[in-house]
C-alpha cells in the first residue's frame, strides 16, 4: 500500500483529542521491535512480509547484529477508523456500533456475515488519529532509555512473553509506568510458542495465560498498596500533629485516625488487567495477529442471542456454555460436568485450529475450508505455497490483523494528551503532595489543560545525535515514481530534438548530446561532493514533549537545566532560539514550522544549552518550574580510561566525549586529577556501545581503552587484626615513620581503634576512636542515602543561602525541622540497639562521608558544640589569642571526608565506619606571641589538621580487621534443564553464588537468580552463551556491595596453619590480589617480588 503523506500526519498534530503518545515497554527479547514492525507495515513504511525481519526501528548496526534494541526510537503513525453512528449522534454523539478499518486492511475487524446489520438511521463517520510511538530497549543496561520514553508518553504497551512470563525488567518497566502515571495496556505476546514449541492444548494455554495475568496484577497490586500506605501515613502524621496542638480533642482525633483507614475502601479495579476490560491483547507479533475478547464477543453475540457487553464479560473467566440450554453458566452451574470455559471453546480453539491445519499438521483441504468459513480472500498461490508460515501469516493478517487490534486498543484504552495531562501534571508539578492543589498560575493551568494557545512549556528528555545528511535541509529531495518518469521523458525529448537539429543543420541554439551528458555528470559529481562533505558529521537534536503552548521555528525560549532553582532564577538558565523542529519518523526527520501542545517532537538549536535533559520555558514568563523527573536508578558501575592511539588526536577525543555525554543519558564522562579521561557505563554491553559510538561516529579515531575499572569499598570488622608489614602500610604512615615523626600513634590505654594525633607544628592535639558501624545501622545508612542527602542539602541550604540546590528550592525552617525530626526518629532506635557507646549519639553526628552523604559517620564525643557553624562561639571553651577549638571544625570535617573517600587499603571509599572525636585541644606552647601571630599560625595549621585527621582515621581503621567490599551484580538467567549444569559451572567459576532456582510451571524453563562480583563478570555473557550454545542469556544489574570475608593481610600464623599451608601460604589470598591490582593501577606501593640480577645463573636446588 502507498505510504501515508506527510501532510496528513502534520495536520493531525493540531487535533489533540485524536493524538496518542505511547511507548512500548518490555523485558529484553519479548517482541517489542517485531510488534513495532507490524504497526509500521500498516502505514506502508515497510512491507508486511518483512515485518519482524527488518527491525526497522533498530537503525544501529550493532542493534541489528545483537538483535536487541539499544536506543529509544520514535515514529508517528496514521490510523483511520470508520464508525457507524446514529444520524442524531453524527454530529458528535457516541457510536452505537463500530466497524473498524485501517490503512493496510479495509476488511472490518469482525466477520461481515456476523456483524449487526446497519439500520437506515445510521451513517458512517470516519475518524483519523495520530499515534506517536516510541520503541524502548528492554536490556537492563539501557534502563535510562525507558525513563526517557515513559516521561514523554501518556500510555504504554507492556509486552510479556507468553512462555517466560513476568521477568525482572517487566517488573521494572511497570514500576516506571506507575511512577509516571502512564496508563498501560498488557500485550501477551508469542502465543504461537505455546502452540508450536510447548504444544499446549487450548485449555492448558488458558490456564497458563491466567497465571501470567495473575503475576502482572500482583505486581500492580504491590504498587497500589505502597501508594495507599504512603498516603495513609501522611494523613496519620497530619492528624497526629493536630492532636498535639489540641490536647483536649486528642481522643476524638485518634478515633478519626483509625476510622479514616482506607486501604480497603479505595477502588483499585481500574489498575488491574482483565480481558473483559479491553486492556489485554493476546498476540503473536511474528505471525502478525492479535485479538481482544470483544472481537469474538461481537461475532458470537448475535448467534447466542446475548448482548455484546454481557458476553464480553463472560468470554474470560469461570464461565461456561451449557450445551443443552445454550445459556452461559457460572462455576456453580457445572454440577460436575467437564465443560470447557467460553474462552477456550469460542476463542482459543479457533486459533489453535488454524495452526493445526496450516503448520503443525498441514492439510490443504482443511485450510481451504477454514478460509471459506472465515470469509477470507486468499490468492491460489498463497494456498498452494509450500511456506506454511507465509500462508499462516496471510490468513491471520485478514482474520485477526495485529495492527488493527493494537491501534484500536490504543485509541480506546489510552488517554489523549488533554485527558492524560489532567492526571499527570499535578503529580509531576507537586510530587510530594498526596492531594495536589488546584492550579493557580497561568503556566500551570496551561499544562493541566494542554492549552495550545498558552505560553510554551516543554520537556527535553534526551539529546539525540543524528548524521547531518539526515536533516531535512541537507537531504536530497526524493522524487516520486511519476516525477522520475517525467524527468526521463524531458531528457529524452531534449536529446531527440538536439539530434534532429544536428542532422538537418538547423541554425540556432541547440543542445549537444555530449554537452547534456557532461552537464548531467557534473551535477551528479557536485551532489556527491556535497554528500561526502556531510558524511560522518553529527548534529544534536532534542527529543521533547510539549505540554503547553505552540512552539515555532525562530521563537525565543528559556532553557532550565536540571539544577535550576526557582529561588535563584539566574542560575542554570539560558535563552535559545529554536533553530528547527522535526517530526521523528524512525530513521528520518520531517521538518515542521510549529508543534502544538500534546505532541512529541524533535528540536534543533539546543546544542551547548542542554547537556542531557532540561525544560523549555516561554521567555515571556518570569521564573520557571523544573520538570526533571526521577528515572530508573541504574548506577554506572563500570569505568574505563581512554586515550587516543595517536596522541596528536587528543582534541578529537575530547570533542567526541562531549558529544557522547550529551547523546547518551546514562553515561558519565569524567576527567581525573591526573588528566585521564574516564567514562562510566551501566554494564559491559553499554560500554561496548559507547566505544563503538566514539570510534565510528563522534571521535572517528582509534582509541585505546584500559582494563575495566571496578569500584570497591573498604570496611573493617571486629576480628583479630593481622600484623601489617611496613610494605603493606599506607604510603603516608610508612613515609611518616621513615622520617621519624611519631606524631600519630596508637593509644596505649584507650580502647581499640583509638589514635592520638598531633599536628607537625604541635599546635593541635586530638584523640580519634575508629569503630565499625553495627550491621543494622550500616544497612540503614546505605539504603536511605537519598533521604540523608536531602537532609544534608537542606542544612547546607540554610547555612549558606548562596549555595545551589540540585533541583528544588531551599526548604523552609518548618520543612528542615520535619526532615531532621524524621531522620532522628529513625536513627534513635538503631543507635540505642547498637550498645551503650552509641546510645543517644544520633544527635551528635557531625557529618556523613564521603562526599557528606556517605555511610560513614563523624561523631562528636567532646561534650561541646563542634559543628561547622559554631566557629566564633567559644561557649566558655579553651581560647588561645582569640582561637578556639571550634575554628578547626571545618578542617577536621575535611580530613574526615578525605579519609573516608580514600581508605588505606587501596584508596577506595570506606563503608560502615564511625569516627568518634573524643578530645581536641590547643597545646600550651601556642601561648607564645600575640593574637596576630596566633591567627597566622592557625592559617598554616588548618592544612596540617586536615592531613593529620586523615592519617589518624586511616590508622584507626587498620587497628581493626580490614575487609574489601565487592560490587555485586544481580544475575537473572532463564534456561532449559539440558544446560542447567553448564550454567552453574560458569557461575561458580566466576565466584558467583546461586540465590534461587525455580522451574516455571508449565514450561521447560528454569529461572535462576544469582549474585556475581562485578570484577569477575567481564565476558560472562559471551562465556555462558558459548557454553550453552546460546540457550542461556544473562541479565546483569548492579545490586549492592558485599563484603569479601578475607583479610587482605592474612598470612599463616598458628602452628596448624604453618603445617598445612607453609610460610608462603599455598592458598591464594583473593582479597590481596584485588587490593594489589587497584594499588598498582593507582601508583601506590605494592609488596611485589622483583628480579634484581636477571643475568645471574638460577640455582634450582636453592629455590
Amino acid at each position: 500500500m502507498p505510504s501515508i503523506p506527510e501532510s496528513a500526519l502534520i495536520r493531525l498534530q493540531a487535533n489533540q483529542d485524536h493524538v496518542r503518545n505511547i511507548c512500548i515497554l518490555a523485558h529484553v527479547d519479548h517482541g517489542k521491535t517485531t510488534l513495532s514492525d507490524s504497526l509500521l507495515a500498516s502505514n506502508g513504511i515497510i512491507s508486511s512480509k518483512l515485518a519482524g525481519k527488518v527491525r526497522y526501528l533498530d537503525s544501529r548496526e550493532d542493534e541489528q547484529e545483537r538483535g536487541i534494541t539499544m536506543e529509544s526510537s520514535a515514529i508517528s503513525l496514521y490510523f483511520k477508523i470508520m464508525r457507524r453512528v446514529s444520524s442524531q449522534a453524527a454530529a458528535g454523539g457516541a457510536p452505537i456500533a463500530s466497524s473498524v478499518t485501517d490503512q493496510s486492511n479495509n476488511t472490518p475487524a469482525d466477520s461481515p456475515t456476523d456483524s449487526p446489520q446497519s439500520s437506515p438511521a445510521e451513517v458512517k463517520k470516519s475518524e483519523e488519529y495520530l499515534i506517536n510511538l516510541i520503541d524502548s530497549p528492554g536490556h537492563v543496561d539501557f534502563s535510562s532509555e525507558v525513563s526517557t520514553a515513559s516521561r514523554l508518553c501518556d500510555g504504554a504497551l507492556v509486552l510479556v512473553d507468553a512462555v517466560e512470563g513476568v521477568c525482572t525488567q517487566t517488573h521494572t518497566v511497570l514500576r516506571q509506568a506507575w511512577r509516571e502515571s502512564v496508563r498501560p495496556v498488557l500485550v501477551i505476546n508469542k502465543i504461537d510458542r505455546l502452540i508450536t514449541e510447548l504444544q499446549f492444548t487450548p485449555l492448558e494455554a488458558y490456564l497458563h495465560l491466567n497465571k501470567i495475568l495473575e503475576q502482572v496484577n500482583a505486581v500492580m497490586g504491590t504498587f497500589f498498596s505502597e501508594n495507599v500506605l504512603e498516603e495513609d501515613y501522611r494523613k496519620k502524621a497530619e492528624q497526629k500533629k493536630k492532636t498535639q496542638e489540641n490536647v483536649d480533642e486528642s481522643v476524638a482525633a485518634l478515633q478519626d485516625t483509625f476510622s479514616d483507614w482506607h486501604v480497603e475502601t479505595q477502588d483499585d479495579s481500574h489498575i488491574y488487567f482483565h480481558p473483559s476490560q479491553g486492556n489485554v491483547i493476546f498476540a503473536s507479533a511474528i505471525d502478525g495477529w492479535a485479538f481482544r475478547v470483544d472481537q469474538f464477543a461481537a461475532i458470537y453475540a448475535q448467534k447466542l442471542g446475548m448482548k455484546e457487553g454481557v458476553l464480553r464479560k463472560c468470554l474470560w473467566g469461570d464461565f461456561f456454555l451449557d450445551p443443552k440450554t445454550k445459556r452461559v453458566i457460572g462455576y456453580k452451574g457445572l454440577k460436575g460436568r467437564p465443560l470447557k470455559p467460553l474462552a477456550v471453546q469460542m476463542v482459543l480453539e479457533n486459533v489453535w485450529k488454524v495452526y493445526e491445519v496450516v503448520v503443525t499438521e498441514p492439510d490443504k483441504e482443511m485450510t481451504e475450508k477454514v478460509v471459506k468459513l472465515l470469509n477470507l480472500k486468499l490468492l491460489p498461490r498463497d494456498l498452494k505455497s509450500k511456506d506454511t508460515r507465509a500462508t499462516l501469516t496471510t490468513i491471520f493478517s485478514q482474520w485477526l490483523p495485529l495492527s488493527t487490534c493494537v491501534l484500536l486498543a490504543v485509541i480506546e484504552q489510552l488517554p489523549s494528551p488533554p485527558a492524560a495531562q489532567k492526571i499527570r501534571m499535578p503529580k509531576m508539578l507537586h510530587p510530594l503532595e498526596s492531594t495536589p492543589p488546584e492550579p493557580t498560575e497561568e503556566w500551570e493551568k496551561g499544562m493541566v489543560s494542554c492549552d495550545a494557545s498558552n505560553g510554551v512549556v516543554a520537556y527535553v528528555s534526551k539529546m539525540v545525535s543524528v548524521p547531518l545528511d539526515v536533516l531535512p535541509k541537507n537531504k536530497r529531495k526524493t522524487l516520486s515514481a511519476e516525477e522520475m518518469r517525467q524527468r526521463g521523458r524531458i531528457q529524452r525529448e531534449q536529446l531527440i530534438a538536439s539530434a534532429k537539429a544536428a542532422e538537418i543543420g538547423e541554425v540556432g541554439v541547440h543542445l549537444d548530446v555530449d554537452e547534456v551528458i557532461a552537464n548531467k555528470a557534473l551535477a551528479e559529481a557536485q551532489e556527491r561532493a556535497a554528500a561526502e562533505e556531510l558524511e560522518g558529521k553529527e548534529a544534536l537534536i532534542g527529543f521533547a514533549r510539549i505540554y503547553s503552548g505552540t512552539i515555532r521555528v525562530g521563537q525565543r525560549l528559556k532553557v532550565l537545566g536540571p539544577k535550576y532553582d526557582p529561588a535563584q532564577p539566574t542560575l542554570h538558565c539560558s535563552e535559545v532560539t529554536v533553530d528547527s523542529l522535526f517530526m521523528i519518523m524512525g530513521r528520518d526527520l520531517i521538518g515542521l514550522d510549529e508543534v502544538p501542545a500534546g505532541n512529541v517532537f524533535g528540536i534543533g538549536g539546543l546544542e551547548g544549552h542542554v547537556l542531557k535533559y532540561g525544560t523549555l520555558w516561554s521567555a515571556d514568563w518570569e521564573g520557571g518550574q523544573n520538570l526533571v523527573g526521577k528515572g530508573l536508578e541504574t548506577a554506572p558501575i563500570v569505568r574505563v580510561a581512554l586515550e587516543p592511539e595517536d596522541p596528536t588526536q587528543m582534541a578529537k577525543l575530547v570533542r567526541g566525549l562531549q558529544l557522547l555525554n550529551q547523546a547518551d543519558p546514562s553515561v558519565q564522562v569524567l576527567t581525573q586529577e591526573t588528566g585521564e579521561h574516564v567514562i562510566l557505563t551501566s554494564g559491559e554491553v553499554h560500554l561496548q556501545r559507547c566505544m563503538a559510538d566514539l570510534r565510528e561516529r563522534f571521535a572517528r579515531i582509534e582509541i585505546s581503552m584500559s582494563e575495566p575499572i571496578v569500584p570497591f569499598r573498604e570496611t573493617a570488622i571486629n576480628a583479630p587484626a593481622q600484623l601489617i608489614t611496613s610494605a603493606a602500610m599506607s604510603a603516608n604512615e610508612a613515609q611518616a615513620q621513615e622520617q621519624g615523626e611519631k606524631l600519630i600513634a596508637k593509644s596505649g590505654t584507650g580502647a581499640r581503634g583509638t589514635i592520638v594525633a598531633t599536628t607537625p607544628n604541635r599546635f593541635v592535639r586530638f584523640v580519634v576512636r575508629t569503630v565499625p558501624i553495627p550491621e543494622e545501622l550500616r544497612k540503614y545508612l546505605v539504603e536511605h542515602a537519598e533521604q540523608i542527602q536531602t537532609y544534608v542539602e537542606s542544612i547546607q541550604g540554610s547555612g549558606n543561602k548562596g549555595s545551589t540546590s540540585p533541583s528544588t528550592a531551599h526548604p523552609t525552617a518548618d520543612e528542615e525541622a520535619k526532615l531532621e525530626q524524621k531522620l532522628m526518629s529513625e536513627l534513635r532506635p538503631l543507635f540505642a540497639k547498637a550498645g551503650d557507646d552509641w546510645k543517644g549519639k544520633e544527635k551528635d553526628v557531625l557529618a556523613f562521608g564521603p562526599r557528606r552523604v556517605g555511610p560513614n559517620l563523624l561523631i562528636n564525643n567532646l561534650g561541646i558544640d563542634f559543628s561547622r557553624n559554631s566557629s566564633g562561639n567559644n561557649n566558655g571553651q579553651e581560647e588561645t589569642h582569640g582561637i578556639t577549638v571550634q575554628d578547626m571544625a571545618e578542617s577536621v570535617h575535611t580530613g574526615f571526608q578525605i579519609a573516608t573517600n580514600s581508605g588505606p587499603l587501596c584508596g577506595e571509599p570506606m563503608l560502615g565506619m564511625a569516627f568518634f572525636l573524643n578530645e581536641i585541644e590547643l597545646l600550651e606552647d601556642t601561648q607564645d606571641g600575640g593574637a596576630s601571630e596566633g591567627r597566622s599560625k592557625m592559617a598554616v595549621t588548618s592544612g596540617q589538621v586536615i592531613t593529620t585527621m586523615r592519617d589518624a582515621c586511616r590508622l584507626g581503621f587498620l587497628e581493626w580487621s580490614p575487609r574489601l567490599m565487592l560490587a555485586m551484580y544481580s544475575c537473572d538467567i532463564q534456561t532449559t534443564a539440558e544446560v542447567l549444569g553448564k550454567v552453574y559451572a560458569v557461575i561458580a567459576r566466576r565466584k558467583g553464588k546461586i540465590l534461587h532456582e525455580e522451574m516455571k510451571e508449565g514450561t521447560p524453563f528454569f529461572a535462576i537468580q544469582a549474585l556475581m562480583p562485578v570484577v569477575e563478570s567481564f565476558g560472562f555473557a559471551d562465556d555462558i552463551r558459548k557454553k550453552t550454545s546460546g540457550a542461556a542469556s544473562p541479565q546483569l544489574i548492579f545490586s549492592h556491595f558485599e563484603m569479601l570475608d578475607m583479610d587482605p593481610f592474612w598470612v599463616p600464623n598458628t602452628v596448624e596453619e604453618l603445617e598445612d599451608l607453609g610460610e608462603k601460604a599455598d592458598r591464594e589470598n583473593v582479597a590481596k590480589r584485588y587490593m594489589d591490582v587497584v594499588r598498582k593501577r593507582k601508583g601506590l606501593f605494592v609488596e611485589q617480588k622483583i628480579v634484581e640480577h636477571a643475568e645471574k645463573q638460577r640455582t634450582l636446588r636453592k629455590n
